[in-house]
């Protein structure tokens, strides 16, 4: 082998001889068996001949992570391995390679000593990449090896998302600025300037990195002196970058043309869609546009299928309340409601449960405004209200299809309500949402749409309400003692000796906010005899709580310091997530929780 750390890389290796070659090192060393090396080389000739051996080991679970394929790599190649996130870089080190060649090649500067550039790299047979920072820098380039996630990771630190786009704004000012004056002009501008590739560039790299963010939207705000790029991440705003003034028209144009909007119309809010490969993954975008003082705002929807969870035992339920809440939606008939505030998972719980109750035996139709994700053996249909086709209208002719279940995707008025009413009454299991406070004050909503009191306890089964709050994140997890009113009477009335909460420091997995990924937090109210007594009589909020705590309803306050007491989140997330009324009422009558914590999902 030659020196490759004076830049002699070794072009007369092949990766197939040398994933062959790695293969069997794997084997000799006892990580892998022989008949799971020939599985994954079978894998990778009639499956996926893109996929690198190693990652087909990962894959099929023969080989526990990447690092012990990069490890072994390393070995084999007498490359070093390394993990960059371990690594305190120099920013003036990383400058030594443009972003945009570091994210082409999956690359990343580590160290400079004299006229020789360490470089972390995912693929240690990309001359090409070696031969092009060796041009670029003018320095001997050495090669160590970083899985491609420890690398990505590092870009995203080490770059911002200005250096991650090469793209100068003045350019796209300029360009902006052209000879259209009059209406017909200005549109044509807008249409070329959208096709610019600067422009593609940059609302692609705002795209893909709110996708690797697990951002689930997208704001492009316009002010008077900038344009503002915000991303919603784990529910809360997070600003991304600040541009020029001059760039928001043409970024705006651009999401117009990829959303087939009308890039003339500016006066009026639109909405559209797109999609894009990102990563392998076809994603889609929900777009909408608003006409503001300073130019028009764009708020873009993440539709990403893999961040839906589609598995209820793993959506935060308690054993308690995933037990009851099985039975109750395995019921061939009645109204089962979801209520929360927008954004607190109601829709992707109901996608959950379709997919739960989703089988060749069962009729399942859905009538949504939108629909956002599509459910194989499912008829969805889409609300379409310039047509007139309204949550109502849709709802008459769907109950004559003769569906087992019916999914509606919001009840919003006495019309759509009376409909879904009468189809739970009539052998049809009936699934919507409310936006509601808590699960007993929807008994009382359905009564203000002017339903019958009578009706809404004969037909409503059960009401589930939840909230979305932040998961601590694993590696900073730390515990802090906590001794409130609020933890005092939780710890009283379940007989705890000892309390302990937790709260994450910061680190740089969780980008310093001590919190990765979100969970659910539920108060299931099953609507018992003596309920539907208290409902037909119209019975206060108040008394149809305390009356549900009284039967075994876990409220959303003290699920949510269950899983706060387990580490799984913490108390100032709760009480973030929680209305205040929860902890007014009561809790005497309450049953005890604690005893469910030890097998919560999350």
């Amino acid at each position: 082998m030659q020196d490759v750390e004076n830049g002699d890389v070794e072009h007369h290796h092949h990766p197939e001889t040398m994933a062959a070659k790695l293969g069997q090192l794997l084997v000799s060393d006892g990580v892998i068996t022989e008949s799971q090396l020939e599985e994954a080389l079978k894998l990778q000739r009639e499956r996926d001949k893109k996929l690198k051996l190693g990652q087909i080991l990962v894959k099929i679970g023969a080989v526990p992570d990447e690092d012990t394929i990069y490890e072994y790599l390393g070995k084999q190649l007498d490359i070093a391995y390394v993990k960059p996130s371990d690594i305190q870089l120099n920013p003036e080190i990383v400058k030594l390679i443009p972003a945009d060649i570091a994210r082409r090649y999956t690359v990343i500067p580590i160290f400079h000593i004299g006229v020789v550039l360490t470089v972390a790299v995912a693929e240690p047979f990309d001359f090409v990449a070696v031969d092009e920072i060796a041009y670029h820098t003018k320095l001997e380039v050495r090669r160590v090896l970083a899985t491609r996630a420890e690398i990505e990771t590092a870009i995203d630190k080490y770059y911002s998302i200005a250096d991650t786009v090469n793209i100068s704004t003045d350019r796209i000012e300029s360009e902006a600025a052209g000879p259209g004056t009059d209406q017909v002009l200005q549109v044509v501008d807008d249409i070329r300037i959208a096709s610019d590739q600067p422009v593609v560039d940059l609302v692609n790299s705002f795209v893909v990195k709110a996708v690797k963010d697990r951002a689930s939207d997208i704001h492009f705000e316009a002010t008077e002196r900038d344009c503002t790029i915000r991303y919603r991440v784990d529910g809360l705003m997070r600003e991304m970058a600040t541009l020029s003034a001059g760039v928001h028209q043409p970024v705006v144009a651009r999401i117009k043309v990829m959303s087939n909007m009308d890039v003339s119309e500016k006066r009026l809010p639109q909405d559209g869609r797109f999609r894009m490969n990102i990563n392998d993954k076809l994603i889609d975008f929900r777009v909408a546009t608003l006409p503001t003082i300073f130019g028009e705002k764009v708020a873009i929807r993440i539709l990403d299928k893999s961040n839906l969870l589609v598995d209820l035992s793993q959506m935060g339920f308690s054993p308690a309340n995933y037990e009851k809440w099985l039975e109750i939606i395995n019921r061939p008939e009645g109204l089962v409601l979801i209520t929360g505030p927008t954004g607190s998972g109601k829709t992707t719980t109901l996608y959950a449960v379709l997919m739960e109750l989703n089988s060749p035996e069962k009729s399942i139709v859905t009538v949504e405004d939108p629909v956002e994700y599509h459910l194989a053996g499912t008829t969805q249909v889409q609300i379409n209200e310039r047509a007139g086709l309204v949550f109502a209208n849709a709802l008459r002719s769907i109950v004559r299809q003769n569906p087992d279940i019916v999914m509606v995707g919001e009840i919003r008025d006495h019309a759509t309500a009376e409909i879904s009413i009468r189809a739970s009454l009539t052998g049809h299991l009936v699934l919507s949402t409310l936006h509601t406070s808590d699960a007993p004050v929807a008994a009382g909503r359905l009564i203000d749409m002017g339903i019958e009191p009578y009706l809404v306890s004969s037909s409503v089964t059960a009401v589930l309400a939840q909230r979305l709050l932040r998961v601590l994140c694993h590696n900073c997890k730390e515990e802090v003692r906590l001794d409130t009113p609020l933890t005092r009477e939780f710890q009283e009335r379940n007989r705890l000796l000892e309390l302990t909460f937790f709260r994450g420091s910061g680190c740089p997995r969780c980008d310093e906010s001590g919190f990765i990924g979100r969970t659910a937090i539920h108060e299931l109210m099953v609507v018992s005899s003596e309920l539907k007594d208290l409902i037909s009589a119209k019975a206060s909020h108040i008394d149809l709580r305390r009356a549900a705590l009284r039967t075994g309803m876990i409220s959303l306050l003290d699920d949510g310091l269950m899983k706060a007491s387990k580490g799984i989140t913490t108390i100032e997330e709760v009480l973030r997530v929680c209305h205040s009324e929860d902890s007014k009422i009561s809790q005497k009558d309450a049953p005890s929780v604690i005893k469910d914590v030890s097998s919560i999902q999350v």
